[in-house]
């Protein structure tokens, strides 16, 4: 009986050293390192506006509409989202390249951006039409931003080349020059719209 008691006592003090140990003080310590260390990263990698407001973050794409859900004309639009781009919703549709519902929703969308933007249905790019796997995706491929020139420019009342020159300072190329494909950061490139007007 004795053994046995001792073996508990031993076994709830290893329990609440090691709880101690990793449950709290290895905690404090990876987010000690990452406030020191990547303090903008540990936060969420949020953005400020030329006001120093938070109006969203690098890694989370968000929609540019109206109270209604319109898409703005003064804006560049994101790729579709899935989870209407809530980082707690965070997913893809999860339907089949041959799903009739994804099929349907696909050539409804390419019909609308492209009447929204003034261009064939052939020249809408695949990133206007789909959600990225996550539906999180801040990010637009240079094919999609190029079509959004002329309506941007449009609506802002400043040139296509302004724009288009905007577009290309937003864009970054490939990882290590090879890997992935260029992009487009959707969020950056509508605040950098807003400081040219401003």
């Amino acid at each position: 009986m004795r053994s046995t008691i001792r073996a508990l006592w031993v076994a709830v003090r290893t329990l609440a050293l090691a709880t101690a140990a990793l449950g709290v003080g290895y905690t404090l310590l990876v987010t000690g390192l990452g406030q020191l260390l990547l303090p903008a990263q540990a936060n969420g990698s949020l953005v400020a506006d030329a006001d120093g407001d938070v109006v969203g973050s690098a890694l989370i794409g968000q929609s540019f509409t109206d109270a209604d859900g319109e898409p703005l004309a003064e804006y560049f639009q994101p790729r579709p989202s899935a989870s209407g781009y809530d980082p707690a919703a965070s997913g893809g549709s999860n339907l089949g390249p041959e799903n009739p519902d994804l099929v349907a929703a696909i050539a409804e969308r390419r019909a609308e951006v492209a009447a929204f933007e003034g261009v064939a249905a052939s020249a809408v790019p695949a990133d206007a039409v789909t959600a990225s796997a996550s539906g999180l995706d801040p990010h637009i491929s240079p094919a999609y931003a190029a079509i959004q020139v002329d309506r941007v420019a449009a609506a802002r009342g400043l040139s296509p080349e302004v724009i288009a020159d905007l577009v290309a300072a937003h864009t970054s190329g490939r990882v290590l020059g090879y890997l992935g494909e260029p992009t487009v950061d959707v969020l950056a490139l509508n605040l950098a719209l807003d400081e040219q007007e401003g």
